[in-house]
């Protein structure tokens, strides 16, 4: 590989912090004058990122590049695996769909293709930057996956990286997961890791000690930090496993109550991420047609099946609910992408793509006939926006596979300078767009969550938080956690080591 010094960081299992921490890392380095970036083979997300030049990849890798101060490419992630049915996903090669696989599939004829790939992409990154940070995947002893696997030890291996091991104790038996791991690897697996991270400790750290000390004296490896759990880390999460953690009961101390529906096929949740910063804002992720009761705010966010997840409307009851709530007249509903689709009257999908039902009734609350197409489009995307008597300059970005297309006289929402997006009801209390990331355009939010206090009666709150630079803070501020709490000397030392011997060979 090229001149760049790696460091990559593998996990126990799914969600134990690795995205969060290697995106600490960008950060660290950028800080210390390295020039930084971020690097997943082979991702597995519904929450996607779309880079300046209209391709997708993993949204952590796109939100590692922004901490790294960087523009994200498809380098970074060069496979984005996008789950669509049941035991098939979409294959995202270089931000372009390539084909849908079922899983058996794509082990037995991709794994070739797939080496190929991340080896050009890494062999570029390390070429042009001074420092790459390396994400694993689940874990590395999936003991039924490591023959062909294309994002753990092999990726390793292939950059000639030093591994971090990450645990999280939050979810109880770190040591049990730590040694389990470590024994399961193969010996030049295991003697390629440098050490342990624990992440998310809460307490006295002087009753884990005696736990430290004996696993560094059981295993032979250093015990590098224990990272305390850190609130309100508005970082991007792109597993929907964190959604698990996101409650439906209501919270009264806030003035305004967001429901957002959470479909099987949920994606790019990251959407309402916003409306968590917000001091009058309660976000609640339900699933059942009871947790709805009267909200302020209704978000029907992404879908990668929005056929499916139309059907989950209809099934769960949350489907005759909405327009329950549409007749009362008194909630608020925005639809993103898929959910903007599920707002019109009917969705076509003649090849099948989503779904073996070809057609489906929508809510039928905007004059919308959505077909499926084989095409996707990616890209970013910037306009004016009217809401409420007023004009807002908008910038998100657009995934989807679909057009829409008005059946009847309407109101556009956003005028963009070749065309037009999204559309709005009369009275504006339902509004639709395929923008992703609308509700972070601070103007627009203000003027949104205000329009709705109003209609409440409540005074409005100006001067709300600036979202993207309430980001950069969190980057520094997780940046400065980390750094505090793990032993950056020893990484730093390994890394040059791991660097001169590969040289030398």
């Amino acid at each position: 590989m090229g001149k760049a010094l790696p460091i990559m960081f593998q996990g126990t299992h799914s969600d134990a912090g690795k995205s969060v921490i290697a995106t600490a890392f960008c950060r660290i380095f950028v800080q210390d004058g390295y020039k930084t970036a971020p690097f997943k083979s082979q991702n597995m997300a519904l929450n996607s990122y779309v880079t300046i030049d209209g391709k997708e990849i993993g949204r952590a890798q796109g939100v590692q590049a922004e901490a790294a101060q960087i523009e994200a490419s498809t380098y970074m992630n060069p496979i984005l695996i996008k789950p669509n049915r049941e035991n098939e996903s979409q294959i995202v090669v270089h931000g372009k769909p390539y084909k849908n696989m079922q899983a058996g599939t794509y082990r037995k004829h991709f794994f070739q293709t797939g080496l190929k790939l991340i080896e050009e992409s890494l062999a570029h990154l390390t070429d042009t930057f001074e420092r790459v940070v390396i994400e694993g995947a689940g874990s590395p002893a999936e003991i039924n996956l490591k023959d062909r696997e294309l994002v753990n030890m092999r990726v390793a291996n292939m950059a000639n990286a030093p591994v971090i091991l990450i645990g999280d104790i939050e979810k109880g038996g770190v040591f049990a997961s730590l040694v389990g791991t470590l024994q399961l690897l193969e010996r030049e697996d295991r003697d390629r890791i440098i050490g342990v991270i624990i992440n998310k400790f809460r307490g006295d750290i002087r009753l884990l000690e005696p736990g430290l000390k004996w696993f560094e004296e059981y295993t032979g490896k250093r015990v590098l930090g224990v990272i305390p759990y850190m609130p309100h880390l508005n970082i991007d999460a792109e597993d929907s496993v964190i959604l698990n953690n996101y409650t439906a009961v209501l919270n009264e101390d806030k003035d305004l109550d967001i429901a957002v529906i959470q479909y099987p096929k949920i994606s790019n949740f990251t959407d309402v991420d916003p409306f968590f910063q917000e001091p009058d804002c309660h976000v609640r992720f339900i699933t059942k047609e009871e947790q709805l009761k009267q909200p302020d705010l209704v978000i029907l966010p992404g879908s990668k099946n929005t056929l499916e997840d139309l059907r989950f409307l209809k099934e769960s009851g949350i489907f005759q609910r909405l327009l329950d709530l549409h007749e009362q007249g008194n909630s608020q509903i925005v639809g993103i992408c898929g959910g903007y689709q599920m707002l019109g009257c009917d969705i076509h999908d003649p090849d099948a793509i989503e779904s073996p039902n070809k057609f489906m009734n929508g809510l039928g609350l905007l004059p919308l006939s959505t077909t499926i197409t084989k095409e996707k489009t990616t890209l970013l995307s910037e306009g004016q926006l009217q809401f409420n008597d007023q004009i807002f300059q908008v910038k998100g970005y657009e995934i989807h596979m679909g057009e829409t297309k008005m059946v009847a006289q309407n109101r556009t929402l956003i005028h963009l300078s070749d065309r037009v997006d999204g559309c709005k009801s009369p009275n504006e209390n339902v509004i639709g767009t395929y923008f992703h990331g609308i509700f972070h355009n601070d103007a627009f939010r203000e003027a949104l969550l205000n329009h709705i206090r109003a209609k409440k009666g409540l005074p409005p709150i100006k001067r709300r938080i600036s979202f993207k630079q309430l980001r950069e803070e969190v980057f520094d501020r997780l940046a400065d956690h980390v750094r505090k709490h793990v032993d950056m000397n020893m990484i730093e030392q390994k890394m040059v080591e791991f660097h001169q011997k590969s040289v030398t060979m």
